[in-house]
């Protein structure tokens, strides 16, 4: 099971959300790529970049892209990146800042064209899905939908979506564990990799989500308020993988 650091980025800063509330915001550093460089070197195989501002605003953050596309340059691990990619142009232009993966979330509710996407650039393209309560949130996790997350990962593989990033709100930024069943629910639905996000917290989270069948694990709050340490987490991940 992968651990993937998260990056989350608003007007240039990396912060933290609690559950996703912007109003609940912490700064954690004014400096993203040295944040980025601490990662690579605890052992990081991937980055996980989450534009906040684009997120809200329905397009990318000029100011966020500029720092990612710094990322992919000088640090030379694959990254993904979600946050206001809502159109076909916005994810091309993306992927052609060199960025691995990128993640549509909104955009695959809102849009049913947006299913040409996930066939056209397949593995590049990652679906997030944001649940709370077992329903879709949107943009930006505002707004609640009436979906359900399980039925929307079976549309959208029926689809032709080939991974799925797995988000319960409620866990997000709060350090109180994954939601183990709701993740193991998204697991069997999707039957593609699915990746698990929101509440990771200790080493006995890291161990519980390796003994599912998670493809892997973002990991946020927990790194950069030192309850968790990436290295620990990483070697805890290999030791007790399903």
């Amino acid at each position: 099971m992968e651990i993937i650091p998260a990056i989350d980025l608003k007007c240039g800063k990396c912060v933290r959300l609690t559950q996703g509330r912007f109003e609940h915001e912490k700064q954690y550093s004014d400096d993203p790529l040295r944040v980025a460089r601490r990662w690579l070197d605890e052992g990081a195989t991937r980055l996980h970049v989450v534009d906040l501002d684009g997120a809200r605003e329905g397009k990318p953050s000029e100011e966020n892209i500029a720092i990612v596309r710094d990322i992919v340059r000088q640090i030379g691990i694959p990254v993904q990146i979600g946050g206001g990619i809502r159109s076909r142009d916005t994810a091309q232009r993306t992927l052609e800042a060199g960025i691995d993966r990128i993640i549509i979330g909104t955009a695959a509710v809102s849009d049913p064209s947006i299913a040409e996407l996930f066939a056209e650039f397949g593995e590049r393209i990652v679906l997030g899905i944001d649940a709370t309560q077992g329903k879709v949130a949107v943009q930006g996790w505002q707004q609640a939908t009436h979906i359900r997350a399980t039925d929307f990962a079976r549309e959208m593989v029926a689809k032709g979506v080939r991974r799925i990033i797995f988000t319960d709100i409620s866990r997000d930024g709060m350090l109180t564990g994954p939601n183990i069943p709701a993740l193991n629910d998204m697991i069997d639905a999707a039957g593609i990799p699915v990746i698990a996000s929101g509440g990771v917290g200790t080493l006995k989270d890291i161990r519980d989500l390796a003994a599912t069948r998670a493809e892997g694990v973002i990991v946020g709050k927990a790194l950069y308020e030192g309850t968790i340490n990436l290295t620990d987490a990483i070697a805890t991940a290999a030791a007790h993988g399903a």
